[in-house]
């Protein structure tokens, strides 16, 4: 049963009075309500407000990892553990092939169901989880296997145990080995991209976004809560932060925008799907043009220049 957010509301009740007509076998009724179904969706989707792409990207119904695996690759094989510790569950590696491409996926996965969430910690990642990510990421280099990474986690897990073993060193590592990979990398934020627990698999030759997928330092909710203090102030955290895809892709922090349905990825998951496989294999066959070396030195040029900015001198 498909679940719907407070401004989806309209769209369900039209959904509903389309079953209807079509039960009772009234075709032009139906029709009618299909037409408006799809301007209705159209004018919804179109005028989306910042939080509300928030609650897109933690949208209950919305594709995960394991999700697009099924969708796009074909004679998949899991790969698991760390070698370290033990494996962890909310980041999910495959082997396998993409069309004719083969290729290795590293996902962040949330799990759907309380018992699979609480098996996957909600997405968020343990030390382990990062360390098994890197490993994954070697056997790729080593066979020159060009990885698609799938981020989507509200962060890092902050518990004792996390700590205990490293947590922030797991994630510095990451960032400084897959910035140095010698095989094609290629990251795509699906749902929602927190902290630095996505940041340890965003690293890559080419970074983008789900049109409603969101990225950021920190929850609406954290941010509001540490610089407003007051937790109604959740929609003029999110527009402070400029998470949405859209304000970073003008932002220059990430490369492109991967397209959506136009309903969401959620009431269309193989469509979704179908636009992320399109975005890899494009990007493979362009990165592979360039030699390795000068995909290094782009990947880590690319790195050095987030956050710069330029002055104008009004001193005259």
């Amino acid at each position: 049963m498909s679940t719907y957010l407070d401004f989806e509301e309209p769209l369900s009740k039209l959904e509903k009075d389309i079953q209807k007509a079509r039960f009772n076998e009234d075709m032009s009724a139906s029709n009618i309500l299909q037409e408006r179904l799809i301007k209705k969706t159209e004018k919804i989707y179109s005028n989306l407000t910042d939080y509300q792409k928030v609650q897109l990207a933690r949208h209950p119904d919305r594709p995960y990892a394991m999700d697009y695996v099924k969708l796009i690759m074909r004679d998949y094989y899991e790969l698991k553990g760390d070698r370290h510790f033990r494996d962890d569950p909310s980041i999910v590696c495959f082997i396998g092939y993409i069309d004719d491409t083969k290729a290795m996926i590293i996902g962040q996965e949330k799990g759907r169901g309380t018992k699979v969430k609480l098996k996957r910690n909600f997405g968020m990642p343990h030390p382990e989880g990062y360390r098994k990510s890197l490993r994954i990421a070697k056997m790729a280099e080593k066979f020159n296997i060009p990885i698609l990474m799938l981020v989507d986690t509200p962060g890092a897990f902050p518990g004792l145990g996390a700590e205990e073993r490293g947590q922030s060193e797991a994630i510095a590592t990451n960032l400084f080995e897959f910035s140095n990979l010698d095989n094609i990398t290629i990251s795509i934020v699906i749902g929602e991209g927190g902290s630095g627990g996505a940041l340890a698999i965003s690293v890559a030759d080419k970074l983008a976004m789900m049109e409603n997928s969101v990225y950021s330092v920190i929850s609406p909710e954290g941010c509001s809560a540490i610089l407003y203090k007051d937790s109604s102030k959740i929609e003029e955290a999110t527009s402070s932060l400029k998470m949405t895809s859209k304000d970073l892709y003008e932002a220059k922090i990430i490369d492109d925008l991967v397209e959506e349905p136009g309903c969401g990825a959620h009431r269309n998951k193989k469509e979704a799907a179908t636009f992320i496989k399109e975005y890899f294999l494009k990007s493979v066959d362009e990165l592979s043009e360039i030699d390795v070396q000068t995909r290094k030195e782009n990947r880590m040029n690319k790195i050095l220049k987030y956050g710069s900015f330029e002055e104008e001198n009004n001193d005259e």
